[in-house]
């Protein structure tokens, strides 16, 4: 299993008076993330033509975050993606957000650990489905063993 990474820096709007990340701006990094994630796979557009056109969402129904150690403004973030469980309507993604290493033989940081359950809707009647095969099949790498 590879995780999808995606990094950021850490902008003054995402920390606070303290200079370390404000807490519910991990659950942003995630979604971002997510949304790099399908970039990557299916291009530029690719998550809202599935929303829009496919009429598949995926809103969160649960989301966690473990805080390990601090970011601060211009600290480089790695966001590793990957999946915990593949439901049948419903994707497990787990998130690691690491410090970016400032050498290449310095260990990598982890900041924070999070979980969001989403479920697989068909947004036209808003319920619950099975995910689509061509989700499952640009996702499966993702599956923690």
């Amino acid at each position: 299993m590879a995780a999808f990474e995606y990094i950021a820096p850490v902008r003054f709007a995402d920390v606070d008076h303290a200079g370390i990340v404000y807490y519910p701006r991990y659950f942003h990094m995630f979604h971002v993330a997510f949304e790099e994630l399908w970039r990557e796979r299916l291009g530029a557009r690719a998550y809202v033509e599935l929303l829009d056109r496919d009429r598949i969402g995926f809103p969160a129904v649960r989301a966690e975050c473990d805080y390990r150690a601090p970011l601060r403004f211009g600290d480089m973030a790695v966001v590793a993606v990957s999946i915990v469980k593949m439901g049948g309507k419903s994707i497990q993604f787990r998130y690691r957000v690491y410090r970016e290493r400032e050498t290449m033989d310095a260990p990598r940081v982890l900041c924070a650990e999070g979980l969001v359950v989403c479920a697989v809707v068909d947004l036209t009647a808003f319920v619950a489905v099975p995910a689509p095969a061509k989700v499952l099949r640009l996702l499966s790498d993702l599956v923690e063993s």
